[in-house]
């Protein structure tokens, strides 16, 4: 018979006592059968007396503290190879509200979820987009009222963050940032230091602003004026007198203005205002914007796979803004099967261009120093701030190269590495890093080889596309069978990804209307491949037909409140689905892992019956041990059936079973 989501909050309540004290006593590693919807309704005070009881008072109060530091469960490692074997939670945290929610949430999952990625909080800029940051400032929508009135020391959605980052640490759990490469077009780093962002001019004064009129190398020499003008005739936002030069206001890096230095955060504060002052620090920058836009100028947008430059304005394809302002969409020249141009985004200018940029070549070896410093730094800065311990690397499947991987890699080959290394330098070795690619053919998200290109950025682990198929597919056996082969033969793990924000999306629902604890019972148990989750799996719907946009997390990614936009359009919040069924399966294989998790952690697989094999349609399911014998067996059937003469593979006895999910205890694995 079913169960619902009405029952499994009944069952809760009555015995709130008995699951409350199993995670607090420290029996179990999560609060079971505590529904995510529920979790998120209990208050600060809630909160606090369960942690209390399961961390001890000594360790809370340290916690609650963001002037200390609880130290991360990745200390331990000299290196950042731990990634390679972690099973990572994705939190979009615009979804739950605040940061301080995201401990409510991590206590309705066990242990074995070790790793918890939080999707970029970075002030975002156009239609909210949580991957277009305007600042390096923390996203203010993610401050917590309620705490900050229990705790009233924690008046900042910085010191929160800082909070919530100690608490995951106390709780056993690593902690990773998104790292973008690219910013929102006008950001306040693009306005601020404009020789770090390629930009072009239009023909706005001439009466074709749907004209390029220049791409050259030193355009941004005019922005810089323009915006030096424009500075001069508004004044400093923060009233800082204009004692200087242009060229010292846009030196990248401090710079001597008497005695003192200016810094990123001066300018930022002399061109936009304070950090905290959130509408003047806008109004500042929109009519900057309009100022810079007038005259044509603007950055070029970000663009996803080859051929990546040579590109034009579509004069027929342009959107009006809530604020009047028109904005031309760019076009590739010449296009290729996965082109894609990005309006909202710049990237960084690493590397200058040849010949003046006159036919969109860029010149490798010219790296443009300060943008890899000034990337570097920042990011180094806020892992310090908040001690995370690794990153997603946004867009890693970026190679510009036409001749695909070098042979030779040197420091400036690619930002993500040097950001890893940067930061591990600065005393934290075991900073590791989660790669965005989707291990695609060679010569389709990127040039050259996809997976050369990987190891040659030292990325730990890589995302993936086994979310982006059904389950059972040959399509998606193939890919399984060959990220079982990179395991063996490549420097990155790839993980086993069951679903992601990106793929919450109502575009690809069919690829989670079958398989659901195939993948969950799959990504949990093969414990020698890193796996990624995102929040809400657990509960989500199986959307037969397409649902509401507010059940898709994927449409959270950004806030869209046009109508005009249907397809992405939110009006509420996020709402949770109610698949009391797959909740109940998935917490019946995370109570039994906690059984065995201490036997089975981070061992390597034994195939019994690999994925890929064999592609006919009797070959849907897989079976495996452990290297080092553990004594169980594990098979799940992609299809929710498992043949009867699977006995020939596990002769033991069955000690879990759901729904073509089942393990064995067996005496001897034998050879």
């Amino acid at each position: 018979m079913p169960t619902s989501i009405d029952t499994l909050q009944a069952d809760w309540y009555q015995n709130y006592a008995t699951y409350t004290e199993a995670y607090q006593s420290g029996r179990s590693s999560f609060i079971p059968n505590l529904i995510p919807q529920t979790a998120l309704q209990f208050s600060v005070y809630q909160m606090l007396e369960i942690l209390h009881k399961r961390l001890g008072n000594i360790t809370l109060r340290r916690a609650l503290d963001p002037a200390e530091t609880i130290e991360s469960p990745a200390r331990i490692y000299s290196d950042s190879s731990w990634l390679k074997r972690s099973n990572m939670v994705g939190i979009n945290v615009r979804t739950i509200g605040s940061f301080w929610k995201i401990i409510n949430y991590v206590m309705t999952i066990p242990a074995s979820h070790d790793s918890i990625h939080l999707l970029p909080i970075w002030e975002p800029g156009v239609v909210g987009s949580l991957y277009g940051m305007i600042s390096w400032q923390i996203n203010p929508e993610f401050f917590d009222v309620e705490l900050a009135r229990y705790v009233p020391a924690l008046d900042s959605v910085e010191k929160q963050l800082k909070v919530v980052t100690n608490l995951l640490h106390a709780m056993g759990r690593t902690v990773g940032m998104d790292v973008i490469p690219h910013t929102d077009r006008f950001s306040e780093m693009v306005l601020t230091c404009p020789s770090l962002f390629e930009w072009v001019q239009r023909d706005e004064r001439g009466g074709n602003p749907a004209t390029l009129i220049d791409h050259s190398t030193l355009v941004y020499r005019y922005a810089e004026e323009s915006i030096w003008q424009f500075l001069k005739f508004s004044g400093a936002a923060d009233g800082t007198p204009l004692t200087f030069t242009k060229d010292a206001f846009f030196a990248v890096g401090p710079i001597t203005v008497g005695v003192s230095s200016l810094t990123d955060e001066q300018r930022q504060r002399i061109l936009f205002g304070y950090p905290h002052d959130y509408g003047g620090r806008l109004n500042r920058r929109l009519a900057l914007i309009r100022h810079l836009v007038s005259q044509g100028l603007e950055t070029l947008p970000m663009t996803m796979a080859p051929p990546y430059r040579g590109l034009h304005i579509d004069p027929n394809d342009f959107v009006l803004d809530d604020f009047g302002q028109t904005w031309y969409q760019y076009a590739f020249d010449k296009p290729q099967a996965m082109s894609r141009v990005f309006g909202p985004l710049a990237r960084y200018r690493f590397y200058e261009s040849k010949d003046n940029n006159q036919n969109w070549e860029l010149d490798f070896d010219r790296p443009n120093f300060p943008a890899w410093n000034y990337i570097c730094r920042n990011v180094k800065d806020c892992q310090q701030k908040y001690n995370f311990d690794f990153m997603r690397g946004d867009m890693a499947h970026v190679q510009l190269r036409p001749e695909g991987v070098p042979a030779i890699i040197d420091e400036f080959y690619d930002p993500l590495l040097a950001i890893k290394k940067y930061v591990q330098a600065s005393g934290v070795p075991y900073y590791a890093f989660f790669a965005e690619t989707f291990l695609a053919p060679p010569d389709t998200m990127g040039y050259g080889n996809e997976l050369d290109h990987l190891d040659a950025i030292e990325a730990d682990s890589t995302l993936g596309d086994l979310q982006s198929m059904v389950v059972g597919s040959p399509v998606f056996r193939q890919q399984f069978g060959a990220y079982v082969d990179y395991l063996k033969t490549r420097r990155f793990a790839p993980n086993f990804t069951v679903m992601t924000a990106d793929k919450d999306d109502p575009r690809f629902d069919e690829f989670y209307r079958t398989g659901n604890l195939f993948r969950y019972f799959t990504a949990l148990f093969m414990t020698d491949m890193p796996s990624y989750v995102g929040l809400g799996f657990e509960v989500r719907n199986l959307h037969k037909q397409r649902s509401p946009n507010e059940e898709y997390t994927k449409l959270y990614v950004f806030r869209i409140e046009d109508d005009r936009q249907p397809d992405k359009v939110t009006h509420a919040p996020f709402v949770w689905g109610q698949n009391a069924d797959q909740f109940a399966a998935i917490g019946r294989m995370r109570v039994f892992a906690e059984s065995i998790w201490p036997d089975i952690i981070g061992k390597e697989t034994r195939w019994l019956k690999p994925p890929g094999a064999d592609l006919s349609a009797k070959a849907d399911y897989i079976v495996w041990a452990h290297t080092e014998p553990t004594g169980y067996v594990f098979a799940a059937s992609m299809t929710g059936v498992l043949p009867k003469t699977l006995t020939d593979m596990a002769d033991g006895d069955v000690i879990f079973e759901e729904d073509g999910c089942r393990i064995y205890r067996v005496p001897s694995q034998g050879s």
